[in-house]
């Protein structure tokens, strides 16, 4: 039986249909919340600020958790900088005002870690987040994404608003976007390996150096991170959810092979972006606040993800 934290509340869960979204909403639902909204882009379109005036009629929610964005890895970002800054801009912007103006008891914004300064020290400590420009190939959504931890703040030193920022490293997980033109990294490095193996090739072509690392973070600890947030944590600060560990794009690629039964030729190309150099973060914040910490081995949740496109993918 869940923590009955959530029992009795009504939630909107924008993007809930989404990756890390039916993950967010199942968790609601194993603590107590039977009351819970996902809308359709189909019908509201966040972007357009009428729609979120009619979300939050339709819904009457006593706490929204805002995950709905435009996203993609550093190939679409660098494609697409006007759109996901826009986009990721206007949707929570004109959200959270509408929350206001209805009076939605709370309001839990997830970010991004993109938001981060290119060269923040590592681990990434949630008071860095001012010392330095985004990533160039993420900036516009980072810095979109990041506008809502100012707005929020904002909101609660005005009008006394309860909106928590959460920040959260590279997810993966069963149910990601594997589609090359859009994908993350460990996705898109499932894919690519998978399809070598079917047609009997003989190496595979990854971008950058290798040497960039990253964090990651598996998507049902996500879940569990944020709602845990919605139930105990009250604070203005932004708050890191991670795993604690960071793993080369080198590493990464040959663990995957490994995972995978792939024994081909790993290919670096040096003219394609590495884009951030590094990523881990300082996740003390989050589990002395709500006691978050993620409970999945990188390998578990590795084998899990593989599994599930294995059976997931078209014959």
């Amino acid at each position: 039986m869940g923590e009955p934290g959530l029992a009795g509340k009504r939630l909107v869960v924008t993007g809930g249909a989404g990756f890390l979204g039916s993950f967010v909403v199942a968790e609601a639902r194993a603590q107590g919340a039977a009351d819970i909204f996902v809308p359709r882009k189909a019908e509201y379109d966040l972007v357009d600020r009428d729609a979120c005036r009619r979300l939050l009629a339709d819904a009457r929610p006593d706490l929204v958790i805002h995950l709905a964005a435009r996203v993609g890895g550093i190939g679409a970002n660098r494609e697409n900088p006007g759109l996901f800054f826009f986009e990721n801009l206007m949707m929570g912007v004109q959200l959270l005002e509408e929350a206001r103006l209805a009076k939605v008891g709370k309001v839990v914004n997830v970010g991004t870690i993109c938001a981060y300064p290119k060269f923040t020290p590592v681990p990434f400590r949630e008071d860095d987040l001012w010392s330095g420009y985004p990533e160039e190939t993420n900036a516009a959504y980072g810095l979109a994404k990041k506008m809502l931890l100012v707005q929020g703040q904002a909101y609660r030193q005005q009008y006394g608003m309860n909106v928590l920022h959460l920040l959260p490293v590279n997810l993966y997980g069963p149910r990601d976007n594997f589609d090359p033109g859009s994908s993350h990294v460990i996705p898109a490095l499932i894919k690519k390996i998978d399809d070598a193996q079917r047609e009997g090739a003989s190496f595979i072509q990854v971008w950058g150096t290798g040497q960039a690392s990253r964090e990651f973070l598996y998507v049902e600890d996500a879940a569990r991170g944020i709602v845990s947030a919605a139930i105990r944590y009250e604070g203005a600060d932004p708050v890191n959810l991670g795993a604690g560990f960071e793993i080369t794009i080198r590493d990464l690629v040959a663990l995957i092979a490994r995972l995978m039964g792939f024994a081909g030729e790993l290919r670096f190309d040096p003219s394609q972006p590495d884009g951030q150099p590094r990523r881990s973060l300082d996740t003390a914040r989050a589990e002395r606040l709500f006691g978050f910490r993620a409970g999945t081995s990188f390998e578990e949740g590795l084998r899990r993800t593989i599994d599930w496109y294995r059976a997931a993918r078209p014959a």
